[in-house]
């Protein structure tokens, strides 16, 4: 079995295959200050609640967006599933071709999200990925990467916002009933999920143009079902698209 693991700046996704098969899934808070023992329980206590025994993960592959808690997966991986883990490198993978000025500063984030959409939805792709930061990551006709945008995250903004606005407080991010609010949290709930809809369409339609084709559209990450009914230019809605690249990228480069 593989175990997969998609480390972002706000959540971490984790994943567990059989071949090409998804058996499980959680999404679960990043810490940088775990250790390597507690990440090493943590995983054997997820696995465990869906009756997978540790002995039976035979190879962990790693896409990781956040530095300093490489060496403790790491170490993680050597002491409590006896493997040295598989990391997703922009200029050390053979899944995907970087079409642009500086492949070493791609993230492996965007790098897995991008094969598993030319797998599953065929290029020209752009994925959209809604998680800390907006990302919009692009796949010519011919299946290359060939950059996009990053743009704050709807929650990272709010955040910001809110810490700065004093007489405004935090809400939940959930889609008002009307673009027009009656008070002052369905003034902020409109500005922000309706607010980075437009963002959304409005990115994609410029992408669309300069590409000069017509790519499918997906978005994914965390706050993508926030957008999943309002987005006029989304297609597909798919959460599970860095854990798919992840095993993708791992077979590939075997």
């Amino acid at each position: 079995m593989l175990l997969v693991a998609d480390v972002g700046n706000t959540n971490t996704k984790i994943g567990v295959y059989d071949g090409p098969r998804l058996l499980a899934s959680w999404r679960i808070i990043s810490r940088r200050e775990q250790t390597a023992d507690e990440y090493g329980l943590f995983m054997k206590a997820l696995l465990g609640t869906r009756d997978i025994p540790a002995s039976r993960i035979q190879a962990v592959a790693i896409a990781n967006v956040v530095p300093p808690v490489q060496q403790t997966l790491e170490w993680m991986c050597e002491n409590y599933f006896g493997v040295t883990p598989f990391t997703v490198e922009g200029t050390r993978q053979n899944a995907i071709v970087l079409n642009v000025d500086h492949p070493e500063e791609v993230g492996a984030d965007r790098i897995v999200t991008a094969v598993a959409a030319v797998a599953i939805y065929r290029p020209p792709v752009i994925v959209v990925d809604l998680g800390t930061a907006t990302k919009f990551n692009c796949v010519n006709p011919a299946g290359e990467f060939i950059g996009g945008a990053i743009a704050p995250g709807i929650r990272t903004s709010a955040d910001a916002l809110l810490s700065r606005a004093a007489r405004l407080f935090n809400v939940e991010l959930v889609r008002p009933k009307e673009t027009i609010g009656r008070n002052t949290a369905t003034n902020i709930q409109s500005g922000f999920v309706y607010g980075f809809v437009a963002l959304v369409d409005g990115m994609v339609e410029r992408i669309r143009a300069e590409m000069g084709v017509s790519p499918t559209v997906v978005a994914t990450g965390g706050l993508a079902p926030l957008v999943r009914d309002t987005a006029r230019t989304i297609q597909h809605v798919n959460g599970e698209l860095a854990l798919e690249g992840l095993r993708l990228v791992y077979e590939r480069s075997r």
